[in-house]
């Protein structure tokens, strides 16, 4: 399974790059280093946020998300650096 499990909070989480378009999830950490954390979180995506995944591109890369209202494309790559937990 893709999924990984916080023993200590005993809660499952999931990387945004394992979504299913349709689905919405919402933000537990933000990971990365440098500039690409600092343009994920300059878009909005902060821990406690909703992301609704919108679709994926024909080829899977990149993922189109709906962050507070607002149409936001990341790369499979960065989707990968944001865990979440699965809301519906």
């Amino acid at each position: 399974m893709t999924f990984y499990e916080i023993i200590n909070l005993g809660e499952v989480f999931m990387l945004l790059s394992e979504m299913k378009a349709k689905q919405t999830a919402r933000v537990v950490r933000v990971g990365g280093n440098g500039a690409i954390r600092r343009r994920i979180l300059e878009m909005g995506i902060l821990k406690g946020s909703e992301i609704y995944v919108e679709k994926y591109a024909p080829l899977k890369d990149p993922i189109e998300l709906i962050v507070k209202g607002y149409h936001v494309s990341l790369r499979v790559e960065e989707a990968a650096q944001i865990t979440v937990e699965h809301v519906k």
